[in-house]
Parts: structure tokens; C-alpha cells; sequence
């Protein structure tokens, strides 16, 4: 994980400066899926990197299924934001879970993202199923309105 010492509620002390933990969440399973989740991860960092440290679960742990579990529940729990890829056909269930238990055990609700031109939703005008879209605070379709969103939330969160 980033260096610095850890305190409550996601903000990291690093010397005088603040960051907050923004926990990016998506499938992880193909070259593409990667290389997009790195992608977006860059491009949060470049446009607030001296405001957030992006927590990718792929950086997070490896080892048992158990001790991945409990690292990235661990990083989800510190992580004040969290962005969700919500490409396929579906959202991944891995991300579909981190996304509801965000939500459900911290009352804290995502950003999502989905680029995909399909639809996912029980509704004419879904994006993705409703239970994932009640938990997310917006559904983007683009990198711009991500960062605008990721924005907002960060003004609503201030550092102790």
C-alpha cells in the first residue's frame, strides 16, 4: 500500500499533505480489463494526484483467496470514494459485491463508470441493474464526467 500512516475515515497523513483513498473497483480478468483499469488509474492520479491515492485491489494483495479478501475489504473499508467499472454485458460480480458493500456497511455510494453502449437495467433508461445504480451516486459514461464527479465528491469530503 502508499507509504504513510494510516488514520480513520481514508484521509492518509503524508508529512503536512492529505490524501484521500479512492478505491477502484472492476473486473480484472483480461489484458483489456487491466490495461483499462491502469489507464483510469493514471488518469485520476494526473488529474488529483496530490489529492487522492487511488487503492487498485490488484496492487493490494496476492497470496489465498482468504487473504485477498480480507486485504481488499480492508481497502474498501479505509476508502472514503470509490469508482466502479461497470463495463459488459453485465457488471462483474466481484464489482457488483464491492459496490453493495460499500453502500450497505459504510453508507458510502460509488461513481460508477460504464463506457459500454449496451444496456444492463430492468428499465428503458438503466444503464446497469438497479440495485447498483441506487448505490452509485452517479453513472458516467466517460473519463470527463468521471472527473467531474470525483470532483464534486472530493469537495464534499474535507480532512481533519
Amino acid at each position: 500500500m502508499a507509504q504513510g500512516d494510516r488514520e480513520g475515515g481514508g484521509i492518509m497523513r503524508e508529512g503536512t499533505e492529505d490524501k484521500i483513498a479512492v478505491y477502484l473497483a472492476g473486473p480484472l480478468f483480461s489484458r483489456a480489463e487491466m490495461e483499462g483499469a491502469r489507464s483510469l488509474k493514471r488518469e485520476m492520479e494526473a488529474a488529483f494526484g496530490d489529492r487522492i491515492e487511488v487503492v487498485w485491489p490488484f496492487e493490494v494483495a496476492s497470496g489465498s483467496k482468504g487473504e485477498i479478501f480480507r486485504a481488499n475489504l480492508a481497502a474498501l473499508s479505509r476508502s472514503p470514494l470509490m469508482v466502479a467499472i461497470l463495463d459488459g454485458a453485465a457488471v462483474d460480480d466481484g464489482t457488483a459485491w464491492e459496490v453493495g458493500c460499500h453502500f450497505a456497511l459504510f453508507g458510502r455510494r460509488a461513481i460508477g463508470i460504464r463506457t459500454d453502449i449496451r444496456r444492463a437495467g430492468e428499465a428503458p433508461d438503466s444503464r446497469v441493474n438497479l440495485m447498483i445504480e441506487e448505490a452509485c451516486r452517479a453513472v458516467v459514461g466517460d473519463l470527463g464526467g468521471l472527473l467531474r464527479e470525483l470532483a464534486a465528491a472530493l469537495e464534499e469530503i474535507k480532512p481533519r
